[in-house]
């Protein structure tokens, strides 16, 4: 007998056997998703087991028990995109090149996938939904974005009624660990330093500390906010690296601290959140009883402000190895059970059906901090005050410490909300000043003044 059913396209009979998957990457999290799914739910009614493992080196030792009677370890990835006997392919390599060729080549023949690859997901979008569609599979992508944060499932399935105002988090735990280690004291290369040595940050660091990790991951909470697909590139980006101990201490003195984080938010037109939608990453300064503020060492913290709801916060850890293999597995379990939902659930202009898709604009508006190093003489506040007159920037507070080296200053400057083009403009025109050492380093203020 058995119970037949439809498994996004592909037969499986399902109390017959479970799910059969390919596993493509044995490292971290590979490793995890293998214990957790051949281990800890192996059993009669196990809802997959992995048949084919490929790795770069076969011969390599695993940090896990490799069961050879249910898995066989391959080293190419057409061994499981072109084997009929895998239902699902879990792509947890990474990268852009043979990881897209493995999921396009899968999607074609009837697999769906389960990824952690948001670089790939953010960057090929629409052909992968596209496909999704004409073949009928699905892609579950939970652990793309935060980790263990069940994030993506909770926007596909929890907001359907909903119309989502803003989403920011904190999607980054090598940053994250980063800026707390600055927090405490300590400066920049000696944190990246660390994070490196303890395996959080890579030797070439650029898309953890420069913010293109957290541009990825909130081009895909944008899109699945507001239905909206962005080109990744056209993403304003700034990362961490113009931070400074200086920083924190004003920070502090503002009740503050400071994080990296991704923003996709509805900028208000002639009401409250219905004009164009602006995604950017930046650090921002966030007040210490901010939700987001809770994010501690390498975690992650979403917050998502909605009409229904109000405002939702959702924190947990942003990376580890069972922490990632339990979004991964979760995922594995949805597709076995068939209970999936739409990859990308909204339409562009979420649930507010706007004509034609939302308008984008990059020109995001909000309070600003600045801290500009100078060299100390007559007049400074007087000249800052006219330059942000000519910008027409209105400032709201100037704060600074007792100048111990007055030929290595800082006074910071607080504003009311303007646009970034304007403080843009203001810092360019501040860094051309004699008295200005170095161009002046900004963010917006996660408050209403």
């Amino acid at each position: 007998g058995g119970v037949g059913a439809s498994v996004f396209g592909r037969s499986v009979v399902m109390s017959r056997r479970p799910l059969r998957v390919g596993l493509v990457g044995g490292g971290t999290v590979g490793g995890g998703v293998y214990e957790i799914i051949m281990e800890r739910l192996a059993g009669r009614a196990s809802p997959a087991v992995i048949t084919k493992l490929c790795v770069r080196d076969a011969a390599k030792k695993r940090t896990f028990a490799l069961d050879e009677d249910k898995t066989k370890v391959v080293t190419s990835i057409e061994d499981i995109y072109q084997d009929d006997d895998i239902d699902l392919v879990v792509e947890v390599m990474g990268g852009t090149g043979v990881a897209k060729t493995l999921v396009i080549e899968s999607m074609k023949r009837g697999k769906s996938i389960v990824t952690a690859n948001k670089a790939l997901l953010a960057e090929s979008l629409e052909e992968l939904q596209a496909l999704s569609l004409e073949k009928n599979v699905t892609i579950a992508y939970e652990a793309a974005v935060c980790g263990g944060i069940p994030i993506i499932h909770t926007l596909q399935s929890c907001f359907t009624g909903d119309v989502i105002h803003e989403v920011m988090g904190i999607c980054n735990g090598t940053t994250n660990y980063m800026l707390g280690l600055m927090e405490d004291g300590a400066d920049y290369d000696a944190v990246l330093k660390e994070a490196q040595d303890i395996g959080y940050a890579e030797a070439d660091p650029t898309a953890d500390v420069e913010g293109h990790d957290v541009r990825a991951k909130i081009c895909l909470l944008a899109k699945l906010a507001f239905g909206k697909t962005l080109v990744v590139d056209d993403v304003p980006c700034r990362g961490i690296t113009d931070i400074s101990t200086v920083d924190f201490e004003y920070a502090n003195c503002l009740g503050c601290t400071i994080k990296l984080i991704g923003t996709a938010v509805r900028l208000s037109k002639y009401g409250e959140h219905d004009g164009p939608l602006s995604v950017y990453v930046t650090p921002k300064m966030v007040p210490t009883t901010h939700a987001l503020a809770m994010a501690k060492t390498n975690g992650n913290g979403v917050v998502i402000r909605s009409a229904n709801l109000g405002t939702t916060s959702y924190m947990g850890p942003g990376a580890g190895r069972f922490e990632t293999a339990n979004s991964v597995v979760a995922d594995i379990v949805r597709v076995a059970n068939q209970q999936t939902f739409p990859v990308f659930p909204k339409q562009d202009g979420g649930n507010d059906g706007v004509e034609g898709g939302l308008e984008l604009e990059f020109n995001y508006i909000s309070p600003f901090y600045i801290r500009i190093p100078f060299v100390d003489s007559l007049g400074i506040i007087r000249s800052i005050g006219e330059l942000a007159e000519n910008c027409e920037i209105s400032i709201h507070s100037v704060l600074q410490n007792p100048i111990k080296d007055r030929l290595q200053a800082d006074v910071c400057v607080t504003t009311e909300p303007c646009s970034l083009q304007q403080m843009q403009q203001f810092c360019h025109q501040m860094a051309q000043q004699d008295y200005c050492r170095q161009t002046p380093v900004f963010m917006p203020l996660l408050m209403k003044l």
